[in-house]
């Protein structure tokens, strides 16, 4: 019986990877995760706007003529299919399924490969995409195409003291250039964060290293700091943790063998990648390589500081035995049970995060989350009356008693989110008792002309002393000279229901309260007196009202 094979046509590229990479910087990061499986120590990236050309170099092991041929060019083909999940430097593999090689075909009309072995000599080709687009349109198999022969004279300049290693080059990228070079150099700080697994493996953008002094800018607009176990990033010890900008910071531990961090800005704005519509954001990372960005779309939670955090989160035990990865790898197939594990205790740690942002928000006078229930409505609503009122004193950056000034008024935060609460309900009470008052006609007592005829010259003698001739209160009406005291006893003289009367309650309530009206920091003790009494005197009023 005659023995049959597959026959696999050209345009299975297409459905395996060629299309399935959307952005330039996944190619780019294809491209360096490559140089990292080949145990390069450097990966050089040029860039030429002008002559629309992209450049990528490295000194890793290089391939072999065999190599190149049964290994780079084979679709499919695996580094771990013995087994192996580390190179001879004992890097984990970034590679896996072997058709990320085929992101590398979609960003430019033509592509060119030159590597070489430390022992072999160069070995390459070229691919045409208008060609391999005809042989698919022809719907030829893969030997019916063969790459065509190499140019070397745009190889020279890159083959200077390389003695090893692959050399790429990208020919008339596709709908040319748009990124500037400061926004790719920031992007691969941000997004190709290998030295946190080896500090050796270097990567330079027109010659130039790239490291974390491109995320500055970033690092000054971040205001706090959540550290996941243990981890030693570049970025959060040299560029965050120093920073006097930073203004809180805390370690969250998990019993799950990931780490990483979390931060938040002062404003959404600031996680802008410059002026581009991308922005940072909370990513995965498995053993060094971005597998999904914006973790944080697997647990919604609809709550304002999800558009204030970034961070990475490394999770290599998603890199184990079974392929968890989605074909276009950008993304880790949601079912799987160890994700699902992961994105549970991520909602956890989420939640952590939420409500310690709200409160150092808070304390750092800025607005926090309404919807948080860690407070009060009320205590909410006066610290930010007191956030934006305090901010008037703040002064100027360049000011040397900046810090001293913000430390007085951030003492007095927790005080005013209980005094200006406070101080409403006095308004707002002794205001609705004068209103009641003069709907019911009520008679006033002979204590209480006595208490309006001397706070009238009290007054005046005031006005005369600071040489006032306006008028201070909105109309003269008696009643605006009497306190809650004197209200009560007023209202309780036609109110039958004695056993609930405000007077009792008001005798406490008026020391307490004039010292709160007088901008005192009250003891515990009285504030806790204050607000029981209160509420036995709002009860009555509502009665009354009734």
């Amino acid at each position: 019986m005659k023995q049959f094979s597959f026959n696999i046509s050209l345009s299975v590229l297409n459905h395996l990877g060629r299309n399935l990479y959307r952005s330039f910087i996944t190619v780019l990061g294809e491209a360096i995760s490559n140089s990292w499986d080949a145990d390069a120590n450097n990966v050089w990236i040029y860039l030429n706007k002008d002559e629309n050309y992209l450049v990528i170099k490295d000194d890793g092991d290089g391939m072999s003529e065999s190599d190149f041929e049964y290994k780079f060019l084979k679709i499919g083909y695996s580094k771990r299919k013995d087994g192996d999940t580390e190179t001879k430097k004992k890097r984990p593999f970034i590679g896996r399924k072997g058709i990320g090689k085929l992101a590398l075909l979609s960003c430019a009309k033509k592509v060119s490969i030159l590597t070489k072995t430390a022992l072999s000599e160069y070995v390459g080709g070229t691919i045409d995409n208008s060609g391999l687009d005809q042989a698919i349109t022809d719907d030829l198999n893969p030997q019916q195409y063969p790459l065509e022969t190499i140019n070397n004279d745009i190889f020279e300049k890159f083959k200077v003291e390389h003695t090893k290693g692959t050399i790429i080059f990208f020919d008339d990228i596709k709908d040319g250039i748009r990124n500037t070079e400061e926004y790719l150099k920031y992007a691969i700080a941000l997004f190709f964060r290998f030295s946190l697994i080896d500090e050796s493996f270097n990567i330079y953008f027109n010659d130039q290293p790239v490291t974390v002094d491109s995320l500055s800018k970033l690092a000054d607009n971040t205001q706090f700091l959540w550290k996941i176990n243990t981890i030693n990033d570049p970025y959060v010890n040299v560029k965050l943790l120093p920073n006097p900008r930073l203004k809180q910071s805390k370690t969250i531990g998990s019993e799950m063998q990931i780490k990483g961090f979390i931060a938040s800005v002062e404003k959404p704005s600031h996680l802008k990648v410059l002026s581009t519509d991308e922005k940072a954001t909370v990513d995965l990372y498995v053993n060094g390589r971005l597998r999904e960005k914006d973790i944080l779309k697997h647990m919604p939670t609809t709550r304002i500081v999800e558009s204030y955090l970034y961070g990475q989160i490394h999770f290599n035990n998603l890199d184990g035995d079974k392929d968890r990865f989605t074909s276009s790898r950008e993304g880790i197939v949601p079912d799987d049970a160890l994700f699902s594990e992961f994105i549970s205790e991520a909602k956890r740690i989420l939640s952590e995060i939420i409500d310690d942002w709200d409160k150092w928000r808070i304390d750092n006078r800025n607005e926090g989350d309404s919807e948080n229930k860690r407070i009060t409505k009320r205590e909410r609503k006066s610290r930010e009356l007191f956030n934006t009122v305090s901010d008037d004193f703040v002064p100027p950056q360049t000011s040397t008693n900046r810090d001293k000034i913000e430390e007085w008024i951030s003492k007095l935060g927790d005080d005013a989110q209980y005094n200006f609460g406070s101080y409403a309900e006095c308004f707002i009470s002794e205001n609705l008792l004068r209103s009641y008052i003069s709907d019911k006609s009520i008679t006033l007592s002979a204590e209480a002309v006595s208490e309006i005829t001397k706070m009238r010259e009290k007054e005046q003698t005031n006005k005369g002393t600071a040489n006032l001739s306006i008028e201070i209160r909105q109309d003269n009406n008696d009643l605006l000279y009497l306190s809650m005291d004197h209200l009560a006893n007023l209202a309780d003289k036609v109110d039958p229901i004695r056993a609930a009367g405000l007077s009792r309650d008001a005798k406490e309530f008026k020391p307490i309260r004039d010292a709160l009206a007088h901008t005192a920091l009250l003891t515990d003790l009285a504030k806790l007196r204050l607000t029981s009494t209160y509420e036995n005197i709002k009860a009555r009023i509502k009665k009354l009202l009734e």
